[in-house]
């Protein structure tokens, strides 16, 4: 479900007390809010006491009685501090996602067509790689290219021109759609759970270089795909989503290529379309997700 021009999202996390849910939703009742949508969970249910709360509210705003940013420093006088949350209000603004490739386009692509559709509510002001190989597919929907090739010996200064092109063109968000390079820990820093990776196996297993080959040497009946945040350390970020499809003996290791592709595909897409949804939120190193 995507938001309507006429909607803003709240987002919630603080500890766990009763009256939070009611606090906020008479806090918007009174300023003319309708809710038309709400999730919420408790880490409290996984037993480690009073736990973490994480709140999803998304109201209609035709009938607010005080613009959206008097709304908030409100809500954060007589909500947010009481409660001890960290909030945000999100909505408003339609979220700029650079992607980033190799030679594979299959993510990419996928990413695109849905673009194009307007599935994916986004603008994508750049893609960037490392390879030239994905510049006629890419120019075709009219999106700048961007081909920076990498050695070991170029590596830092690549992405030092990298992280400008990101700076400048604003972005909000970076999709990795099999960016075969290891960013950096400041790379990364600089966009907390805001670099979205895929990686072609079903994380924790066969994390690295060559996930199909070893899962093919292996003989598994289960190949997947995980999409995650980034971190500074490789494929270990907080998961957003996975999927599966089931192999035989009877499968060479390309046929676990072809398959794990269209996996890859729509695992990715997914993850994307509820980060920019405010669907996603970060718990040490899981996720809340509201589907």
């Amino acid at each position: 479900m995507t938001t309507s021009p006429a909607a803003l999202r709240l987002l919630v996390q603080c500890p766990d007390r009763p009256g939070i849910v009611a606090a906020v939703s008479r806090f918007l009742f009174e300023h003319g809010a309708n809710i038309v949508q709400a999730d919420q969970y408790s880490t409290a249910f996984e037993g480690n006491g009073a736990g973490r709360f994480f709140l999803r509210v998304e109201f209609e705003t035709a009938g607010l009685d005080l613009p959206a940013d008097t709304l908030a420093a409100r809500f954060a006088a007589e909500v947010g501090t009481p409660f001890a949350m960290e909030w945000r209000l999100s909505g408003d603004h339609r979220p700029r996602v650079a992607m980033m490739a190799s030679r594979t386009d299959h993510c990419l692509l996928e990413l695109l067509w849905r673009w194009r559709r307007d599935e994916l509510a986004v603008d994508i002001p750049l893609v960037i790689s490392n390879h030239e190989a994905l510049r006629a597919d890419v120019e075709a929907f009219g999106i700048p290219y961007h081909a920076l090739p990498v050695t070991n010996a170029t590596k830092a200064q690549q992405e030092a021109a990298i992280r400008t092109l990101l700076r400048d063109a604003e972005v909000d968000l970076v999709v990795l759609a099999r960016y075969m390079q290891v960013l950096s820990a400041d790379f990364v820093a600089e966009y907390p759970a805001r670099i979205i990776n895929i990686h072609h196996s079903f994380l924790p297993a066969f994390a690295g270089a060559d996930p199909y080959g070893r899962a093919f040497e292996r003989g598994v009946k289960i190949i997947g795909a995980t999409a995650h945040y980034a971190t500074h350390e490789l494929d270990e970020g907080p998961i957003i989503e996975q999927d599966v499809v089931r192999v035989t003996h009877r499968d060479a290791r390309d046929d676990l290529v072809r398959l794990g592709r269209e996996v890859e595909r729509s695992v990715l897409a997914r993850a994307v379309q509820w980060h920019i949804e405010d669907r996603v939120f970060v718990h040490g190193n899981k996720t809340v997700v509201f589907r």
